[in-house]
Parts: structure tokens; C-alpha cells; sequence
């Protein structure tokens, strides 16, 4: 034991202790949130210039609702906005007459004010909008110039149809007074699963639930573990091969069991991993805090975080200690990097259907693989609805099992390997080797 926590000890310090490890710690969190934050700046700052759109109305009676529309939306956005950084588009529109003779010229000529940037979008209604013959009715064109995500189409589609509805009830004789009331949407208030109290045996009064909690916690919480892990498991791979290549080992196996090495660097990933984790979660804690926002953070979790943590760490880097004795070179080991990371990427590829379904059959079965508990579990237990209290249990004694096993194979195969030369142990032989030692 004294000469793996020596070994621990010297490859934690020379990480722990270079510049580069201190200024990603400190630089990742930054980069990540100060791109968000400029992001919604840029956002912001866009949606507070005013953009010119054009209404082309073949209808005649159309345009004005959809105008009118469009600026009530706008102040109740602007009333409603009470915080935060996001702003509602600001839109100045103007109505153009149709010329049926020369339609497609009056296309064009729109099409080339949006390429020079004098207009922002043009809406091209049909003639059957108001009153469509169809089901469904005709669309409304909507050209702009913009790529990728453009967030005003989903704002302007809103006006646009609160403005039908407002033309179609002027049409039937409805005063405008009454628009509000008939024309008003019920919003659906997310809200928390009732449980009843272990203690009291009380059943819980429903609960608001906001986006953050239903989305951002959970989703921060597991990108938090999968990025520590990937950080202090996926150099394991490429530093054993160097080191191999450098015939390092073959001087510190005069001291130490090849056990002992594998052991110590496994552990000094694990501290390592620790480190930038307690770095990270009392910072959000203290921007939470700051924020007034602490009830947020999910205390709860903590435990089971750094249980997964430690056994995720130690599983990959047990493998990549293994895989990387038998390479060669690092340039072998970067062709095994990916699949080594597996057991992470996968689960952040299903990260959708599990938060559709977090107790459905494919969120179970992941949570209770071996393999993929550490992320899988971690989600289902940050979401708002509860998970069966014995699930995280049984995953956990899945990974209690499993970990041991697989770090006793890679210590097998890195015995055998960490001294061979050539050529590289295809899966049969790897196996062997764990088997037999």
C-alpha cells in the first residue's frame, strides 16, 4: 500500500501542480458560461434592433390584424420580460399591394431587398387565408435571407395567426373588446409529481416546476460528471503507451509489482478527478448562492455523484491502463481512445429519449447496465419525477460488482502486456490474458 499511495502521490502532484491543469480548471467553466452569457447578449442586443418585414396581402382585410397583433405580442412580451437577458424581436412592418400581372417581378424585387438587407422577412399570404377552402389551409411563405436557427419564424407564426383570428372575428361582427377574452391562451403549468411523506404519511400539495428544474439541473449535473470523468480517464490511455514506448516501466517494475503501478495511477486519476470536482461543484454553489438560487442546486445528489464518479473513473482508467500496455505507441492508442470512452459517450447520445421516458424501459435498462449506471442513474435521479427507491440500489451494487472485476482483468492484461514488444494482442489474446494472467 505505501508504495501505491507513492506512486498516487508523485502522479497526482505532477498533474495537480502544472500550469495547464490549474488554467483548464479555472478556464473551462468561463469558456462555457461566458459563452452562454455573450451568446444571450448577442441575442439580446439583436432582438432590441428593430427589423423591417413586409406583408404581402392579396386579401386586403389581413395585413393590419397580423400588424396589430404583432405589436400587442411585442408590449406583452416587454411587460412580461421582469428579468433575464433574453428580449422579444422588434419588428416595424409594411404592407404591400399585391400586382397579380407582375407577381413573380414583385417577388423578386422583395427576394433582392432581403439579399441587400433592407428587409428582415417578407410574408407572401394566400388569397384563401382568411377563408381557406382546404384542410389544411395554405401556409403562409415566409422568406428571409437568415440561416441556421432563426428564432423569429416561431414569433411571427404567432402573430401571424393571432392576426387571422382577430380578421375572422371583425368579419363575423365581434367587437374587439371581446378579442382578449375569446382570443386568450390557458397556459399548462409544468408541475411536480405528489408523493406522500415517509414520515407523516401527508400527501404533498402539487408543486410549481420550472424549466430549469425539469431540464437545466439535471442535464448541467450529468455533463459536469461525464466531462470530469472524460478529463481524468481518456489521458490514461496515450500516457501508459508513452511511457511503454519510453521503456519507463521497465526501471520502476525493479521497484514496485506491476499491480502497484496500475493500482497508483488509478488512484491518482481518482484524486485528480476529485480535485476538479469539488473545485467545480462548490463554485456553482456559490454563483447558486449569489443568485439566490441555491434551492436549485440538487444537495441531495452529491453522495451518489462522487460514488459514480470514483467508479466510473476507476473502471475506464483500469481499462485504459490495460489497452494502453499493450500499444505499442500513443499513435495505437489514439485508435482505442474512442471505445475506451464508450461507457460515457453513449449514454450522453440518449440523453433525449431518457429524459422523454426517464422510468421507461430503455432509461431503466441503462440505468441498471454496469456499465452505463454512473451516467444513466445520475440523470433519472436529478429529473423532477422520482425514481423507484430500490433502482439506484441495484445499480449501485451492479457497479460495486463489476468494477472490481473489470479493474482485476486490466490488472492481469497489464501485467502480462506492459513488457511485450511488436506486435499488438488482438481480443482473444486480451482476454486470455485477464483470464489466465
Amino acid at each position: 500500500m505505501r508504495k501505491i499511495l507513492l506512486i498516487a502521490k508523485r502522479d497526482y502532484l505532477a498533474v495537480v501542480r502544472t500550469k495547464a491543469f490549474l488554467i483548464g480548471l479555472v478556464a473551462l467553466p468561463i469558456v462555457f458560461g461566458g459563452g452562454s452569457v455573450g451568446s444571450a447578449l448577442v441575442q439580446n442586443r439583436a432582438g432590441a434592433k428593430s427589423r423591417q418585414v413586409a406583408i404581402l396581402d392579396p386579401t386586403g382585410a389581413a395585413a393590419a390584424a397580423i400588424v396589430q397583433a404583432a405589436k400587442d405580442k411585442t408590449e406583452e412580451d416587454r411587460l412580461s420580460k421582469t428579468a433575464g437577458l433574453q428580449a422579444s424581436p422588434q419588428f416595424d412592418f409594411e404592407t404591400v399591394a399585391p400586382d397579380h400581372a407582375g407577381l413573380d417581378e414583385q417577388r423578386l424585387a422583395l427576394s433582392d431587398r432581403l439579399r441587400s438587407g433592407n428587409l428582415a422577412a417578407v410574408l407572401e399570404l394566400d388569397p384563401d387565408t382568411l377563408h381557406p377552402r382546404t384542410n389544411p389551409p395554405p401556409p403562409v411563405r415566409y422568406y428571409t435571407n437568415s440561416g441556421g436557427i432563426d428564432t423569429a419564424q416561431g414569433w411571427l407564426a404567432d402573430a401571424v395567426n393571432e392576426g387571422l383570428r382577430r380578421a375572422r372575428l371583425t368579419e363575423l361582427g365581434v367587437a374587439e373588446s371581446h378579442f382578449k377574452e375569446l382570443l386568450t391562451n390557458t397556459p399548462l403549468q409544468s408541475t411536480s409529481l405528489v408523493a406522500r411523506d415517509p414520515r407523516t404519511g401527508a400527501i404533498g400539495a402539487p408543486r410549481k416546476r420550472g424549466q430549469a428544474e425539469s431540464f437545466a439541473v439535471p442535464f448541467i449535473t450529468v455533463m459536469l460528471l461525464a466531462m470530469i470523468v472524460l478529463i481524468g480517464a481518456s489521458p490514461m490511455l496515450s500516457a501508459v503507451a508513452e511511457d511503454k514506448l519510453q521503456r519507463v516501466y521497465e526501471m520502476l517494475l525493479a521497484t514496485a509489482t506491476p499491480f502497484e503501478l496500475m493500482a497508483g495511477k488509478v488512484l491518482a486519476a481518482i484524486g485528480q478527478s476529485l480535485t476538479s470536482s469539488v473545485f467545480y461543484i462548490i463554485g456553482g454553489l456559490l454563483v447558486l448562492e449569489g443568485m439566490a438560487l441555491i434551492g436549485m442546486a440538487p444537495l441531495w445528489v452529491l453522495p451518489w455523484f462522487f460514488i459514480y464518479l470514483v467508479a466510473e473513473v476507476t473502471m475506464l482508467c483500469a481499462m485504459g491502463v490495460a489497452l494502453g500496455a499493450t500499444c505499442g505507441s500513443p499513435q495505437d492508442a489514439q485508435h482505442l481512445a474512442l471505445p475506451l470512452l464508450f461507457p460515457v459517450v453513449i449514454p450522453l447520445f440518449l440523453i433525449g429519449p431518457i429524459l422523454q421516458q426517464p422510468n421507461g424501459p430503455l432509461a431503466t435498462a441503462l440505468s441498471l447496465f454496469p456499465l452505463f449506471t454512473p451516467i444513466v442513474m445520475m440523470l433519472r435521479q436529478t429529473l423532477p419525477g422520482s425514481v423507484p427507491a430500490w433502482q439506484p440500489w441495484v445499480g449501485l451494487a451492479g457497479v460495486l460488482i463489476v468494477t472490481p472485476i473489470i479493474t482485476w482483468g486490466a490488472a492481469r492484461i497489464f501485467r502480462v502486456a506492459i513488457l511485450l514488444q511488436g506486435q499488438r494482442p488482438n481480443a482473444a489474446q486480451l482476454l486470455r490474458m485477464a483470464v489466465r494472467g
